[in-house]
């Protein structure tokens, strides 16, 4: 089946008159390449035609397709998809073939390329028309004219119709033309349309209508899917419509396929395709991002600089002048130094300087209205919106800093640092805190040794002249400083230091009493240990610096002698021993021992210095050695593993009057000689040892010890070793029995220690044990008081008192259960006893918390009174009880002559209410008669 399709000629009048005025409308934006129209509706006058058909080669209207690449359109070829129709390079539309007639109108593609452009594409529809040719008759016709009958024919004509057609118009031959698809126009829809609603876009039809009856359909979104509705048709006509206004920045287009089908729902034509484009309208303003835009500028620039860019979003179609969004400065505040500083680019938004004279001193903050309006910028018909740019002049280092005086002065006593002495004071245009506003000093001349430093406040930018190094008076009495100050950034490029940057600082030195000083500080001596007291050292004398003033006199005193040996004399400052210098002291370190005088001047006011007196002992032998170590153990029978003890020998001397040692076992005892020897290892070391095939029984045992140094004359010392003496292993170690029996103890107290400590052992277990069972029925038995006083329910044995005289003699066989009392009670088989327990499961009675909380009590014990009234197992139970004859001859009347005095009935009922025990009464008499 074919889907060849044809457009009515009123139809084709309005697509004609719309895409013109488009094009005439585009024609007046910037340039873009490609067709002027996406859809052409081409009128041939009847006139052409002559009724003779189309020749080859003529051209069918003066109409023409417009084509721009916005380069010249140099090589640009127009293709067309119909063999029969074509488009020169100039526009005109013209016959490639004889065409016997033109009775439908006719459809195809043309496609535009070139070496500068893409393939562009259009589609264009010819028609044949009643009216006249507009070149024979277009003088004929008034313009008024034809406006009329333009207008009236668009208002009167009936909508599109859109044909599913079987044929299409013969060849010169008089033979059917093959079937080709056809391209259908796009249905354009102004958005934001008023109605009425529905309203009317197109009407399908199939060829074959007159044949069958056909019913049509729509689908796709907008009609059966989301948004539904959009697009409706009447199935029976064909007529297409659209319900509701339509928004072409929630949609812009809608693809459609139209159906054609029979009563059985049978497809009689192949879909077609409906594009419906939403023609754009100005309903949306340009909408800036932000209300505030933050820019900066530096002072001093040069007019074109860049300081901002503003941009605004308009909704509509960019690609008309709907959404094309043109940009101007509406105001400026202030206006100084003029009030244009600023332009903006009328398009890109962005906002650049036009005159010289910023100057953030001055003006250090501009701010600008900007207005974005739509329609190319035409205040007449575009929308408009405004927004603020705040731009901020930033500052630049342009105001070099200056001292408020050409001079400055100051004073400081000698010998004192970290003082401030002056303060210089600058003042600095530029923005404060800023590294154009921070000022550096720097002293360029007047103190070569460096005594002064300059600092700068960081609040008030101030300088402060600063003592680093002591100045003395005696050597400078002043100070000449050239002091010159800049700032933290270098200046702009131009500008130059102010001849106020520098200046001059004049520091005066106060002399003040200083204290003396000893020359050599610390002074060393060198003398042996053991000098006697009185002994005289040296003399430790001090100098007072102060030449300038008076001669003052110095006095000496001890600040600081650890062991008290030495004195000094109060004028001349001698230094004598007051007691032995012992170099083995602990007030000694490597041989030294230090001393701290002090030396005081009678100036106003006094003051004083300190000296070090460092004083290098020489050693003398005045130690003897000392046996190291004074215990050890050795195996009771020589070992060929270990043949002895090693020793050695400390001396608190130093070479030569340590070590080498002489180690020797004195000649008495004799039995020291006769068991031990001893035997040089080394300088320092000798080993102890049994003599071989010596015995001794295990035990500790007394060695002594000879033990002398190496000194002029050598001194000697009698040491005593304690040697543990006891059974070893085979590697030589003692066992533990051997060391507890070389400790002194024999077998027996041996045995005796072990079983006391099984004893011990054991009776911690018991406790532990007795513990953790005492803890364990206390969580089981959940009482609030202890299980020995508890005394609910249990019976309680009282000493008897005794019956009385008749009472005395009874037989106990008559308490027992008589077997006489069968014919009384009736029990079930296992029961022995009447007043046994009953076999049924216990009640539960509630369980008492491990660590109960004091409001808790009452509490569990109303519960467990409860569960006591209503468990028939608990005691007394609710059965016969029988009991014997107790005696006769009581003096007492019996209980059954007494008798109720109560005349009225008695109310019993309260019975009901003393629980589960008192039930049988209850049933008895409450709620009955007295009998």
């Amino acid at each position: 089946m074919r889907t060849d399709f044809a457009v009515v000629l009123a139809a084709a009048l309005l697509l004609h008159t719309f895409w013109r005025n488009n094009a005439e409308h585009a024609s007046k934006g910037p340039c873009r390449p490609g067709f002027s129209q996406s859809f052409y509706s081409v009128l041939i006058s009847r006139d052409v035609l002559q009724g003779q058909g189309i020749v080859k080669g003529a051209t069918l209207s003066s109409q023409r397709v417009k084509f721009d690449d916005c380069v010249g359109n140099d090589g640009v070829v127009f293709q067309s998809s119909d063999p029969v129709f074509s488009v020169r390079t100039d526009g005109s539309i013209f016959a490639q073939e004889e065409v016997a007639s033109l009775d439908e109108p006719v459809q195809f593609k043309v496609a535009a390329s070139g070496p500068h452009t893409k393939i562009w594409e259009t589609v264009i529809q010819l028609a044949v028309t009643d009216l006249p040719s507009l070149g024979q008759n277009e003088n004929e016709v008034t313009e008024e004219e034809k406006k009329q009958k333009e207008k009236k024919e668009a208002f009167q004509t009936p909508p599109p119709v859109i044909m599913f057609s079987g044929s299409r118009f013969n060849s010169t031959k008089g033979h059917r033309r093959q079937k080709r698809d056809w391209v259908i126009p796009p249905i354009n829809v102004a958005e934001n349309s008023r109605g009425p609603f529905p309203q009317m876009l197109v009407s399908i039809r199939s060829d074959q209508d007159q044949d069958i009856s056909i019913r049509y359909s729509i689908t796709g979104v907008g009609a059966d899917q989301p948004p539904n509705e959009v697009f409706s048709i009447d199935p029976v006509v064909g007529k297409m419509f659209v319900t509701k206004p339509l928004d072409r920045e929630h949609r812009s287009s809608y693809h459609l396929r139209a159906h054609a089908v029979d009563m059985n729902g049978n497809q009689v034509e192949n879909p077609i395709d409906l594009y419906i484009f939403v023609i754009d309208m100005n309903d949306n303003r340009p909408e800036f991002k932000n209300q505030v835009y933050n820019g900066s500028v530096d002072e001093g620039s040069k007019p074109g600089t860049y300081v901002m860019h503003l941009s605004a979003f308009d909704a509509d179609d960019n690609t008309t002048a709907n959404g094309m969004v043109r940009y101007r400065i509406l105001s400026q505040t202030p206006h100084s130094p003029i009030p244009n500083m600023f332009t903006i680019n009328s398009e890109t938004g962005d906002i650049v300087t036009v005159a010289p004279g910023l100057d953030r001193e001055k003006v250090s903050q501009y701010t600008i209205i900007v207005q974005a309006t739509d329609m190319e910028g035409n205040l007449n018909f575009g929308l408009s919106n405004t927004a603020t740019a705040i731009i901020t002049v930033t500052d630049i280092n342009d105001n070099p800093p200056m001292l408020t005086s050409r001079t400055f002065s100051g004073e400081v006593p000698e010998n004192q640092v970290d003082v401030v002495v002056a303060n210089l004071t600058v003042t600095d245009a530029d923005q404060p805190h800023s590294p154009n506003w921070n000022a550096i000093y720097r002293i360029i001349s007047g103190d070569p040794t460096g005594h002064f430093t300059i600092r700068t406040d960081p609040v008030t930018n101030d300088g402060m002249v600063t003592v680093v190094k002591p100045v003395d008076f005696e050597m400078n009495r002043a100070f000449m400083l050239t002091v010159v100050v800049s700032n933290q950034a270098h200046l702009a490029s131009g500008i130059q230091s102010s001849l106020q940057s520098t200046a001059g600082v004049t520091i005066s030195v106060q002399d003040v009493n200083e204290p003396p000083y000893f020359p050599t500080n610390p002074k060393h001596i060198r003398f042996e240990e053991g000098v006697p007291a009185g002994t005289s050292l040296t003399t430790f004398s001090a100098s007072d610096p102060d030449r300038l003033q008076m001669q003052q006199l110095i006095r000496y005193s001890k600040l600081n002698d650890p062991a008290d040996w030495l004195s000094i004399n109060r004028t001349n400052g001698q230094i004598v021993t007051t007691a032995v210098l012992d170099r083995e002291s602990v007030y000694v370190k490597n041989n030294i021992y230090e001393a701290t005088f002090l030396a005081t001047d009678n100036g106003s006011p006094a003051a004083s210095g300190t000296g070090t007196l460092q004083i290098y002992l020489i050693d003398i032998n005045d130690n003897p050695p000392a046996l190291v170590p004074r215990e050890s153990q050795i195996c009771e029978r020589r070992n060929k593993n270990v043949n002895g003890v090693n020793i050695t020998a400390a001396d608190a001397d130093t070479d030569p009057n340590a070590g080498p040692f002489v180690f020797e076992l004195p000649n008495f005892p004799s039995s020291i000689r006769r068991n031990w020897t001893i035997s040089r290892i080394s300088g320092d070391y000798a080993r102890l040892g049994l003599r071989y095939q010596i015995y001794l029984e295990p035990g500790m045992y007394e060695v002594p010890i000879i033990v002398s140094d190496s000194g002029n004359p050598p001194l000697s010392n009698r040491s005593v070793i304690k040697v543990k003496v006891c059974p070893c292993d085979e590697h030589g170690d003692c066992t533990t029995l051997g060391a507890v029996a070389a400790a002194g103890l024999g077998t027996g107290a041996i045995i005796s220690i072990l079983i006391c400590i099984i004893i011990l052992l054991s009776m911690v277990l018991l406790f532990v044990v007795w513990i953790k069972r005492r803890e364990k029925e206390r969580q089981t038995k959940q009482l609030l008081i202890d299980p020995e006083d508890d005394v609910r329910d249990n019976i309680l044995k009282y000493d008897e008192e005794g019956g009385g005289e008749e009472d005395q003699d009874y037989d106990l066989s008559q308490l027992q259960q008589p077997d006489s009392l069968e014919h009384i009670m009736s029990k079930p088989p296992g029961v022995r006893r009447v007043d046994e327990r009953p076999i049924i499961p216990e009640s539960q009675y509630p369980i008492r918390p491990v660590v109960p909380h004091p409001g808790d009590i009452g509490d569990f014990i109303h519960e467990g009174l409860r569960a006591a009234d209503n468990d028939p197992t608990a005691p007394p139970y609710d059965s016969l009880l029988v009991f014997d004859y107790e005696g006769s001859g009581s003096t007492a009347g019996s209980v059954s002559s007494l008798n109720s005095t109560s005349t009225g009935d008695q109310d019993y009922d309260y019975l009901n209410d003393w629980g589960p025990r008192f039930k049988k009464l209850a049933d008895m008499y409450g709620g009955g008669d007295d009998d």
